[in-house]
């Protein structure tokens, strides 16, 4: 009588441990669920092709950049190889003050123009949050000698060098939908200190959307576009010729090799700062205005304990 009531005692002592057990794991995961698991590598560079990324750097880490544009496809065989035998090209380095707020600096040859640049992180996507939003701001200096003439056909004078400054201001916002596919939204402001004549605004409002899709472990997919809201038809209306800058349309691959990412794409876009590819951009894809392109990203790490 007594061995079965003990035995009767063990299996509900061991049953309501069970039950036990479950609540604990269930109590488990649902800590656990509200833990914050930030995204990892939405993109796999600070820059998409030609725009930013929401991207930043980890802290003391330096990204040199070696960005190169042929000409214009269009050019000929003969004459131009098909733009192989122009270039223009821009070195940059950026460096990661934190992991979240990175600066930076280039050089590039159209329009012989600097461009200081800053980046900062401020929202994480995460299981709790659903995209990553970074503020991007910068500020590029155009060098050219007075009197020099534009890709649009205009001659620009300066009399200072306030008038030779240009001002960029976006705001990143981008979701990483699955472990293949990411998209960004880039709202972009443009001020530019002197413009070529006064039918053209100083301010530019532009929206650019982008993304990547992951084609393999190191071959990814990119493309990225700017709409430029502009009133072309009263330019047009007024000095009776087109207006002569178009939205900026750029596509390609990105080939992670692990220390290197290279970006090979075509854009009608030869510029590579914001000034170039979005306001003072005259390539068009219908008039096969197209040229060829590479970006080369090398990352240093000065944090010896990474």
């Amino acid at each position: 009588m007594l061995k079965k009531i003990f035995l009767s005692f063990v299996f509900a002592l061991l049953v309501s441990s069970a039950f036990a057990q479950d609540d604990l794991l269930n109590m488990l995961n649902e800590d656990l669920s509200k833990e914050t698991v930030y995204t990892q590598a939405t993109f796999k560079a600070s820059r998409l092709i030609n725009g930013q990324t929401i991207e930043t750097l980890s802290k003391k880490h330096l990204n040199f950049w070696i960005s190169h544009r042929f000409g214009s496809v269009n050019s000929g065989f003969l004459s131009n190889f098909f733009g192989l035998d122009e270039a223009r090209i821009r070195l940059g380095l950026e460096y990661g003050l934190t992991d979240e707020w990175l600066i930076g600096v280039g050089r590039s040859s159209e329009e012989k123009t600097y461009d200081f640049y800053t980046k900062y992180k401020l929202l994480k996507q995460s299981n709790l949050f659903p995209f990553t939003l970074s503020a991007f701001g910068s500020l590029a200096l155009n060098t050219m000698p007075t009197g020099y003439v534009m890709n649009s056909g205009s001659e620009m004078k300066f009399f200072n060098n306030k008038e030779r400054l240009t001002y960029t201001t976006q705001a990143l916002i981008a979701r990483k939908f699955s472990d293949k596919f990411s998209f960004q939204l880039m709202p972009t402001f443009i001020h530019i200190n002197k413009v070529e004549n006064n039918l053209f605004d100083n301010n530019l409002f532009s929206l650019g959307m982008g993304g990547r899709y992951k084609i393999s472990s190191r071959v990814t997919f990119s493309m990225e576009y700017y709409y430029n809201f502009v009133d072309r038809d009263t330019y047009q209306l007024e000095t009776g010729v087109p207006y002569p800058y178009h939205n900026s349309l750029s596509m390609g691959f990105d080939i992670d090799t692990g220390g290197h990412v290279f970006q090979l794409h075509f854009t009608n876009a030869r510029g590579m700062i914001e000034r170039h590819f979005i306001a003072l951009n005259t390539g068009t894809w219908e008039n096969a205005d197209i040229f060829y392109g590479f970006n080369i990203s090398r990352t240093f790490s000065f944090d010896r304990g990474r």
